[in-house]
């Protein structure tokens, strides 16, 4: 229950004494331009910076970055309504970012004597006042006497200045008047010098931990001040480049209840800036973004245009979203920032020797620069790593003209995702982040469209019934149960859900029960807490329904999706049908006594008399044997269609002999003409074309089985049957009448 972390008080204690003026030995070109030099002059010397001057620029990037992020505004209004709840109700631990301008920072100088150079007021929380103290101070004497300075004068100071109240600090006591002692004071000392060995390290550490225990002595004892309840130190050696650090890197640990302490040892020049660099991001919870592929026209060619990248760090919820899109949980998240990669758009970035992560996004021209057409999801301050690079500078004074920048995600293939924006806002930069889903603001998808059209027989309408059943309702009066505790209404709504979801199934071809009618009220009523005996009295004449419907081999709703044939028969359904049922009743088995005669009822019910399982053997059988006869006639008929084709097939092949045997003796000098002979025909008889045409084809097959099966269906014609040479005599009655007689050759005469 603490309302201020760590990252609320930051004291940055820098070693002025005389060893801090030596040269860090990393040159820097001063003379840079060189092409438009007058001949005969002599180019300028290359300089190296001094320790002092690295340790005060890397402070000054540490404070720029957390000024740039969180800037130093007025008491906030979430810390103001947070205060003025009531009771225990009051939200005690919050962290930096949700205080927006609740970071401080105190530069404190340490030489002969500890000069301190601000206050945690906020007129002194910028940038410029900083670097106005700091240039006041001047660089370190040299002829100052090295036995008299020490940075112990500056700890020193630093945890009496932790003892001191900030303005935010100071509001919270004040409104919380008797619960003042639930507002922490916490607070992290950054202190850069030169020490010479470990043990030198250790002394120092010794030397906080005394000066805290005594300071809170006296903190106890005043109004003014507070107790420190924890204190990070964070202690830099820097040493010049080409020399081998006396000093060995020592992760953080805790030293005593109240203190913890962590030792790093930076060469200066380059390094220390990369490292107070990713000591900003660790402390105040902060995440990369390298925006890459940036055009930007050359100051050597107006014409031509260059890519470039620029890093800008920010608050790590904004790469939550972009994250979590990628299936990666919040573990994941936290992963990846203590080093481990677990999304593709990440990468390490090695900049000074310092690899760190970062999330890579492609710049992508915008369109159109009203910015409140997208849909943004949260907006967050950025700042730049190098803020004096000419990509950084331009981009900073593209963004403060009013244009807006969108940003994708690098993607092998497919369609682009734009995933953040970079606009302003009030002179401020942020980076805007845009909902890469489905927006709240348009209708949700239809279920019945499927998961990739897969499943689409969603039970929707019983859902939305279920949905009905249990929602949840105001409570306007207490209830109590039978041993006289207070009933919660929540606890009987979960009750609730869970015996309604116990057995349910979600797609309507997984159940056969919840697709009857007659089920209904057996499912409705199984699933109560308590039943009556009409309950118990209308559940068995459910089943007893379902009974007499199996008696009547009525059909059931079974589904046949994925099925070939005929499907299951009657007694697999309803023996699929009696499983599920007993299945949906065992699950409520335990909700009462009364649930158990249900179950008795059903297992009765199941359990048939003799008589109906001979009866329903016979029916199987039945049911076989008709089977197997319906198929032995199938191949039968088939048999017989192939008998009849072989015989046709040699019918005509014989045919074919004949008549090549006939040409041969035609064709043979010594031989006599040939008789014209007739085909003999035989009275109903025709010749079918086909013999004379070739093969028989499938469909002359296919008639003739027909014609033959439909007359043996009907009984023939009585005057086809007394027909001479196929035709009838019609109206033989009316001739008969007048005298008229037939004649075999069908003509009439008189008698």
């Amino acid at each position: 229950m603490k309302l201020f972390s760590e990252a609320h008080k930051t004291v940055f204690v820098v070693d002025h004494c005389p060893y801090m003026g030596e040269s860090c030995r990393q040159t820097v070109e001063f003379d840079m331009f060189t092409k438009n030099r007058a001949p005969g002059i002599i180019p300028l010397a290359p300089i190296a910076k001094s320790l002092w001057t690295c340790a005060v620029e890397s402070a000054m990037e540490y404070c720029r970055i957390m000024y740039d992020v969180f800037p130093a505004r007025k008491l906030p209004a979430t810390l103001s309504s947070m205060m003025s709840t009531s009771g225990d109700q009051r939200l005690l631990t919050v962290a930096p970012k949700q205080l927006m301008g609740a970071t401080r920072v105190n530069f404190i100088v340490s030489d002969s004597r500890a000069h301190t150079l601000n206050s945690w007021g906020q007129e002194d929380q910028n940038l410029q006042e900083l670097m106005a103290a700091l240039a006041a101070v001047g660089p370190p004497n040299p002829r100052m006497d090295p036995e008299c300075c020490s940075v112990l004068h500056g700890l020193v100071e630093a945890v009496e200045v932790l003892c001191k109240c900030t303005d935010y600090q100071h509001e919270a006591r004040t409104t919380l008047m008797e619960n003042a002692d639930r507002v922490s004071n916490r607070g992290r000392i950054i202190c850069i010098t030169n020490a010479k060995s470990d043990s030198h390290v250790r002394m120092l550490e010794d030397c906080v931990q005394e000066t805290i225990h005594e300071h809170n002595k006296l903190a106890a004892s005043s109004d003014n001040l507070m107790q420190i309840q924890h204190c990070e130190l964070v202690l830099i050696h820097t040493y010049t480049v080409g020399e081998d650090s006396l000093v060995s890197d020592r992760p953080k640990k805790d030293v005593s209840l109240v203190l913890t302490s962590e030792v790093h040892s930076v060469r200066a020049g380059r390094q220390l800036p990369a490292k107070l660099m990713t000591l900003v991001q660790q402390h105040f919870d902060l995440a990369s973004t390298t925006i890459t592929n940036i055009p930007m026209k050359e100051e050597q060619h107006a014409n031509t245009s260059a890519n470039y990248d620029v890093e800008l760090l920010h608050q790590k919820d904004a790469h939550t979203e972009l994250l979590r899109n990628e299936g990666k949980n919040m573990q994941a998240i936290g992963d990846h920032f203590k080093g481990k990669k677990v999304d593709p758009h990440l990468c390490n970035s090695n900049r000074d020797g310092v690899v760190k992560d970062t999330v890579t996004l492609k710049w992508c021209t915008p369109r159109t620069n009203n910015i409140e057409l997208h849909y943004c999801t949260g907006a967050y301050r950025i700042s730049p790593v190098d803020v004096n690079s000419r990509p950084s500078s331009c981009l900073t004074n593209f963004l403060l003209n009013g244009r807006s920048v969108l940003l994708e995600q690098p993607r092998k293939s497919g369609s682009k995702v734009i995933s953040h924006m970079l606009c302003s806002h009030g002179g401020e930069i942020f980076l805007h982040v845009l909902s890469c889903v489905r927006s709240i603001l348009e209708d949700p998808p239809s279920i019945s469209e499927g998961c990739g059209g897969r499943v689409t027989d969603y039970r929707i309408t019983d859902f939305g019934e279920f949905m009905r059943e249990n929602r949840l309702a105001p409570v306007h009066e207490m209830r109590y149960l039978l041993d006289g505790t207070v009933e919660v209404p929540l606890e009987k709504a979960k009750s609730q859900l869970e015996r309604h979801t116990r057995y349910w199934p979600m797609i309507i071809s997984q159940t056969t029960i919840f697709n009857m009618q007659a089920v209904v009220p057996l499912a409705s009523l199984i699933v109560k807490e308590n039943l009556t005996d009409d309950d118990i009295l209308n559940c068995q004449k459910t089943i007893y329904n379902l009974v007499d419907m199996e008696r009547k081999n009525d059909h059931l709703p079974i589904s046949t999706a994925g099925t070939r044939g005929k499907g299951s028969k009657r007694d697999e359904q309803y023996r699929i049908m009696w499983n599920e049922l007993e299945t949906l009743v065992r699950a409520h088995l335990n909700n009462s006594e009364k649930h158990q005669r249900v179950l008795e009822c059903l297992l009765a019910c199941r359990s048939k008399p003799p008589e109906e399982e001979e009866r329903k053997k016979s029916r199987r059988k039945r049911e076989d044997k008709e089977d197997k006869s319906e198929k032995n006639v199938k191949e039968h008929e088939a048999d017989k269609t192939w008998q009849e084709s072989e015989r046709q097939k040699g019918a005509l092949e014989r045919e074919k002999d004949e008549v090549a045997e006939a040409e041969i003796i035609k064709d043979s000098p010594d031989s006599p003409e040939p008789l014209n002979k007739k085909p003999r025909v035989s009275v109903g008889e025709t010749q079918p074309p086909e013999k004379i045409k070739g093969p028989v084809s499938l469909l002359t097959f296919w008639t003739n089985r027909i014609n033959t099966a439909n007359s043996r269906k009907h009984q023939e014609f009585a005057g086809r049957l007394s027909s001479i040479n196929n035709k009838a005599e019609l109206y033989q009655h009316l001739k008969e009448e007048n005298g008229m007689d037939t004649h075999e050759n069908g003509k009439a005469s008189r008698q």
